[in-house]
């Protein structure tokens, strides 16, 4: 996975160099593609419910049995780790979102815009995000972190799933997506897969 990333990031950064940036009509669609994008949009919708809510079972269930997720704290790689630390950051963040009276905030995230790049059984992706909780005065809701996230997907046993997922936080330093188009990334990714299939 890292000699995958790294050789994209070669190529997003010959892309940025040498070629205007790529557009919908540059990318040659699949018959597929709806399908698959309203399947991969759905993994996306069930990984926010179950962390919001708290539903382990279901967040670790969004990635592949090997999948990685890499936060600011660290990357996790295998079911248990994925699980052990998304329960250290469900109650890590008890304390950083509560109530006027103390009791821990409801946390919302919200996911706005998506670019999904599909090829075959393969998939990247980058999306943006925000979370609000009700942690404003008089326990309004009120917007507090965005970011973006950075994926890799694929289809196993018929089901799209997370590969991996890397979680950017604008509002952390060294954790930002950069002054580049994420979409770059997207497309960089999938033609660094493309080339090692031929």
């Amino acid at each position: 996975m890292k000699l995958i990333r790294t050789i994209a990031m070669l190529v997003a950064g010959l892309g940025l160099a040498l070629a205007t940036p790529a557009t919908a009509q540059d990318i040659d669609y699949p018959d597929t593609y709806a399908q698959d994008r309203a399947e991969i949009e759905d993994l996306m919708a069930r990984y926010l419910f179950a962390m919001d809510y708290g539903d382990i079972d279901s967040y670790v269930a969004t990635f592949t049995e090997d999948g990685s997720i890499e936060f600011a704290s660290g990357t996790f790689t295998g079911h248990a780790e994925i699980r052990e630390a998304v329960s250290r950051f469900k109650e890590s963040i008890r304390q950083f979102y509560t109530t006027e009276d103390g009791e821990p905030a409801a946390l919302r995230h919200v996911l706005l815009q998506s670019v999904v790049r599909v090829e075959g059984d393969r998939a990247w992706s980058t999306s943006l995000w925000m979370e609000m909780a009700n942690d404003g005065p008089g326990d309004s809701f009120k917007m507090g972190t965005f970011g973006i996230y950075e994926d890799e997907l694929e289809r196993s046993n018929g089901r799209w799933l997370f590969s991996r997922r890397v979680v950017l936080n604008e509002f952390i330093d060294g954790r930002e997506s950069g002054p580049d188009n994420p979409v770059r990334n997207v497309d960089a990714a999938a033609a660094a897969w493309l080339m090692q299939q031929e």
